[in-house]
């Protein structure tokens, strides 16, 4: 079916844009992620992407064109499918809101001030920017603000950063891109709204914003915002609730820097220093907005004070009584437990377990480390062997739609890597064109900078296959749930030294259990059997990776 592609809002103050230019044309093959066309907008020329598959059908906008936000921009659909009707409805709309816009001019003049005042609709003076939150990734439907840099009767200088936006992905920061005063706080910290809601009110020192603020609606909404404007952040509410209320000094001594959610707020600045001298920031007391941490409080950092003030004292709980901590679920968490529960019960699982002879490989890699400025891991070794496999088994690196199947000639590896707040899966792309230590070192960067939450949208998409390890634990063998649109992903578990037998003799072996997880839609037992056999030859003569 075809799909309309509307002009897209790249900024929050975008009301129309230009096609700088058209990277597609009609006719030519789209893919999800292609650039579409290159559109001006009030900030900047930026790149438009698809998020739709299939034949450029129709262009609506030429090169050099401007036309409003949500007016038609293209047309993608199957070949040859008739889009006359969509034409057509496209024009009449266009044609309504012409007419819909004349009336309005016409009976403009005979609106009363009475009529005006009873609409329920407020003019925004002049120099004043509405800022709602932004769409900071394509699957973002809220955020949450982490943290307030400005606060109201603060001037905010074009390029400043505002906040930091908790996403579904990771947390961001979000700048403005109007320069003025900071007259009005939507969101506290903490506190989550849908894309679009009011975060910020930006204009000229002393301007009067409450009634932008109490008439503010969400687009397709009649929600109104809170009738009091926020003069000042609130300190006194915390964010999470705990069914005791009572709490030992020297506890909450202890507590410095930490906010009720267990984040910390420090300057990028201050964080640096503090890596670099090996400080523990949840040991600073910060003296900044907010609790926040600046350079001076690592610079006037002594840790034998530090010690002294957040000496722990064994909390008191009465016998018998019952206690527990709420925790506000977070934009990632939110998004793993919708994004797994749908795999697991949309996607027919099937588990294959295998055991391999770990012997060479651990030669193997001993042998590799020896060479100078050298370091590859036994996980690096596994990823590698699976790129090259999969090029074998192209039915394992498959994505399922419901009219086709899609056989991915590329290798993307989607590696897991464990953070504070749930998971995240960065992608090691065209994995069996790498190199063992080129492999391992784009896991160690991916790893490091997710454990930061600094990886980029980009670098968390376009897996083919994903490989989770939880070896490093002691856990021997476990299952895991497939990261979709992926067919299937490897679990991998630790190596053990155990008694095997070889060439009927009882001897010392090193053994390692894999478990794959298919999706039978796409892998049926046999393809992923033949693929842990392959998978078998790579890691237990690693050799022939190198061949």
């Amino acid at each position: 079916m075809a799909e309309i592609i509307n002009m897209p809002r790249l900024s929050d103050t975008m009301e129309e844009g230009t096609v700088a230019a058209w990277l597609k044309k009609v006719g030519d093959k789209i893919e999800e992620g292609d650039i579409l066309a290159e559109i001006e907008t009030d900030k900047a020329t930026m790149e438009f992407e698809s998020f739709h598959e299939g034949v450029l059908l129709h262009i609506g906008v030429q090169e050099g064109e401007t036309t409003k936000v949500d007016q038609l921009l293209a047309i993608i659909g199957e070949e040859g499918e008739d889009i006359s009707e969509l034409l057509n409805g496209s024009k009449e709309a266009s044609s309504s809101e012409t007419t819909d816009d004349k009336s309005e001019e016409s009976t403009e003049d005979s609106v009363t001030d009475e009529d005006q005042s009873s609409s329920g609709t407020q003019d925004i003076p002049e120099g004043v920017t509405v800022v709602t939150m932004p769409r900071l990734s394509d699957t973002m439907e809220e955020g949450t603000v982490a943290t307030w840099l400005k606060k109201v009767g603060d001037v905010v200088e074009e390029g400043d950063i505002l906040a930091e936006i908790e996403t579904d992905k990771a947390t961001m920061e979000f700048e403005s891109f109007q320069s003025g005063t900071l007259l009005y706080i939507g969101l506290e910290e903490g506190d989550s709204a849908k894309v679009d809601a009011l975060l910020a009110i930006i204009g000229p020192e002393g301007t009067d914003v409450s009634g932008i603020a109490k008439n503010f609606k969400v687009s397709g909404s009649d929600t109104k915002t809170d009738d009091k404007p926020k003069e000042a952040p609130k300190k006194d509410a915390p964010k999470q609730e705990t069914k005791q209320e009572t709490k030992p000094a020297a506890t909450a001594q202890a507590e410095i820097s930490n906010t009720s959610t267990g984040r910390i707020f420090v300057s990028p600045l201050a964080k640096k220093m503090a890596e670099e001298k090996g400080i523990t920031l949840s040991l600073v007391k910060g003296s900044g907005e907010n609790g926040r941490i600046v350079k001076r409080d690592i610079e006037n950092f002594t840790p034998a004070a530090a010690a002294q003030s957040s000496a722990p004292v064994a909390k008191f709980v009465a016998s018998g009584q019952e206690d527990f901590d709420e925790k506000p679920n977070s934009q990632m968490r939110k998004a793993i437990a919708k994004n797994l529960a749908k795999s697991k019960f949309s996607a027919p699982h099937y588990y294959l377990n295998v055991e391999f002879d770990m012997d060479n490989a651990m030669a193997f890699r001993a042998q590799y480390n020896s060479i100078p400025d050298v370091k590859i891991s036994f996980n690096d070794m596994i990823v590698k062997a699976c790129a090259l496999a999969l090029r074998q088994h192209p039915q394992v690196n498959s994505q399922w739609f419901d009219d086709k199947m899609r056989l991915n000639n590329h290798v993307h590896i989607g590696v897991a890597v464990a953070v504070e707040d749930g998971l995240l899966v960065p992608v090691v792309k065209f994995a069996n064109e790498q190199s063992l230590p080129q492999i391992g070192a784009a896991v160690k960067d991916f790893a490091g900078r997710a454990r930061n939450k600094k990886l980029s949208l980009d670098e968390m998409e376009g897996s083919t296959f994903t490989i989770s390890n939880l070896g490093m634990f002691g856990i021997e063998s476990f299952t895991s749930i497939i990261n979709q649109p992926n067919s299937a992903i490897l679990s991998v578990g630790a190596i053990v030294q155990k008694p095997v037998v070889k060439n009927g003799q009882v001897v010392p072996g090193n053994t390692m259990k894999l478990t794959l997880a298919c999706d039978h839609r796409t892998v049926d037992g046999a393809t992923g059997a033949q693929f842990l056999q392959t998978l078998k030859g790579y890691i237990e003569n690693p050799v022939t990776m190198l061949v």
